[in-house]
């Protein structure tokens, strides 16, 4: 990145940062939140139209709701957002009221037609008037001679009664009084009708308004274009009584030329240098064909800050090969290949993801290959092969110690990249310390694997260790006390706790690729089963086994997605000795 200090007459900074905006190469140095109510003003505008949008699009899809369109709405564009949020909060509060509507009409229906009238008469009488509500199995005939007791309704499990009571003798009744509605049910569902007309209007005016999405949609762009150039402005510091204004912009040194014949034609001021890491410029992240696609996993964590090392290159082909190694069955990495390739053929706004999972799913055919596990089934048992083929493929406990040193060469990998560059950015004896380390781990994987399966290695593997852990204890502290360097050093070898536990984080990558190989087995277990219905039977298999299978894809699938990003962004970026934090290039354009 090229870094650009502009001193601009402050009345001439807002024309200068419009031509920018034109140019669409320039990363201005700007805050992140509302600095001013202006700001806050057009923020707020911004979210305005976002909600508005959103409304009128979840309307747009429902399909019965289109059919009542009744034509177009004429409004004036500056009318739009106010229109739209009008009858966008209109319609909210009539399905509020019609929601309630709805269930005081539940129960009125339950007590029957009534006059308010008539009862408020029988009140005028002298009547004390009580509500009740009764299971049909514990209401007793005789109330009906004991008290003055009318049945107003009669459901299928209940009874609604009133009895009436004058001033005589203290009136008792076995019964809790019910609630009374305030209107009976005519007169609700006539409030109803009349509620429903109301939103079959609403909704129809705002179908209508439908048509204008994207005219709200352009307004919202140009809103947001008088944010972005605000926001950029705004970042200016203001010299010598507001006069001047001082601010900063990043573009990538490649489009240095394309900057300068820009800035020829400006009355502009501006010092041109290299950027520097205390700048905090943006970053902008530069890869081949491959690692590019791996860009979107990196970014789910952070970018690296500037200066530091792009690690996407290193973990991708690592991310491929795990997600294989989870996902467990090469049927289903053809899948995956087969419908990249389409997607990025036939769907070209997504075509770097498509090639993502159409690589993710080569990495699903080699992987899985080891173990030869195809749609659950194991080709070693599929086809009549010669032993010492069959004897080519893994077991499950070969399986389970391939998952672990494939994670060890990844450590010790992540290890030599930490130690490469420490000493391309500080000098040879930065990286000396990983060095051994690397050394040390591989020593340690050799050493242990010949007491489970012996064997004879050269004597100065050996000799290797221990150059390992002296490099460890020498190295890792640059202290000039010999005594507080080597203390350090002896205190680091603690850290092989941490590597041994980032050696068992591997063993996710087996116990995933067993459990969906297992899944694929009962799938086509359960199908076989079925098939064997007289009959029907080849159908109900063939259902269960493209409805099982794509259930157990879309379950590994999503395994085989978060646990090798678990692995990336712990056990490999740690070991790589990664800090992040780096900010995206984003620079001031049109839209």
């Amino acid at each position: 990145m090229t870094k650009y200090s502009f001193v601009l007459f402050h009345r001439e900074a807002a024309p200068f940062m419009e031509h920018l905006q034109t140019l669409g190469l320039m990363d201005i140095t700007r805050r992140d939140k509302a600095i001013d109510s202006r700001s806050k003003e057009l923020y707020d505008l911004m979210t305005r139209y976002d909600n508005a949008i959103l409304n009128l699009n979840t309307l747009l899809k429902d399909k019965e709701l289109r059919k009542k369109n009744k034509g177009r709405i004429e409004v004036e564009t500056g009318a739009l957002l106010s229109l739209t949020e009008e009858k966008t909060r209109l319609k909210g509060e009539l399905e509020k009221t019609l929601a309630d509507l709805k269930a005081e009409l539940r129960e009125a229906h339950k007590w029957g037609e009534f006059s308010r009238n008539d009862l408020e008469r029988l009140g005028a009488l002298g009547y004390n008037l009580h509500f009740y509500q009764c299971n049909k199995k514990l209401f007793k005939e005789q109330w009906e001679a004991e008290y003055n007791l009318a049945i107003l309704n009669r459901q299928e499990s209940s009874i609604y009664f009133i009895i009436l009571e004058n001033d005589g003798p203290e009136y008792r009744f076995p019964l809790a009084e019910a609630k009374f509605p305030e209107r009976p049910a005519s007169m609700i569902e006539e409030e109803i009708g009349q509620t429903e007309k109301k939103m079959e209007q609403n909704c129809s005016e705002l179908l209508a308004l439908g048509e204008y999405t994207g005219e709200l949609a352009r307004q919202r762009e140009t809103v947001a274009e008088e944010f972005d150039l605000y926001m950029a402005k705004a970042s200016a510091d203001k010299e010598a009584e507001e006069t001047i204004s001082i601010f900063e912009g990043f573009a990538p040194t490649e489009d240095d030329r394309k900057i300068e014949e820009f800035l020829k034609g400006e009355n502009a001021y501006y010092i041109k240098e290299a950027a520097k890491e205390e700048d905090n410029p943006p970053v902008q992240l530069k890869n081949n064909f491959y690692s590019r696609l791996f860009e979107p996993i990196g970014e789910l964590y952070m970018l690296p800050r500037y200066g530091e090392h792009d690690l996407t290159p290193y973990f991708a082909p690592f991310y491929m090969l795990f997600f294989g190694l989870c996902l467990g069955d090469m049927g289903y990495g053809l899948v995956l290949l087969i419908a990249g390739i389409i997607a990025a053929y036939k769907v070209p706004e997504y075509k770097g993801y498509a090639k993502l999972v159409a690589w993710l799913g080569f990495g699903s055919i080699v992987m899985p290959l080891l173990s030869g596990t195809f749609f659950g089934g194991k080709i070693a048992d599929m086809f009549n092969l010669p032993e010492d083929v069959k004897g080519l493929f893994f077991n499950d406990m070969q399986m389970f110690w391939f998952a672990i040193i494939f994670g060890l060469v990844q450590i010790v990998f992540a290890r030599i990249l930490n130690a490469i560059f420490a000493i391309r950015d500080k000098g040879l004896l930065a990286g000396l310390h990983n060095i051994g380390w690397a050394i040390l781990i591989a020593w340690g994987a050799v050493w242990y694997a010949s007491t489970q399966v012996p064997f004879d290695y050269p004597a100065f593997v050996n000799y290797a260790g221990w150059a390992g852990l002296a490099l460890i204890i020498i190295f890792t502290s640059d202290n000039r006390n010999i005594f507080v360097k080597l203390f350090k050093g002896v205190a680091a070898l603690y850290d092989i706790t941490g590597v041994f536990g980032d050696m068992l984080s591997y063993i996710r990558l087996f116990g995933l690729g067993t459990t969906g190989g297992i899944l694929g087995l009962v799938v086509n277990s359960v199908a076989s089963q079925l098939g064997a219905v007289p009959y029907v039977g080849w159908l109900f298999m063939g259902i269960m086994l493209i409805v099982g299978h794509i259930f157990v894809l879309f379950i590994s699938a999503l395994g085989a997605f978060v646990h090798p990003m678990r692995l990336t962004f712990v056990e490999f970026y740690k070991n790589t000795g990664f800090d992040g934090g780096g900010r995206a290039y984003n620079p001031l354009k049109k839209r």
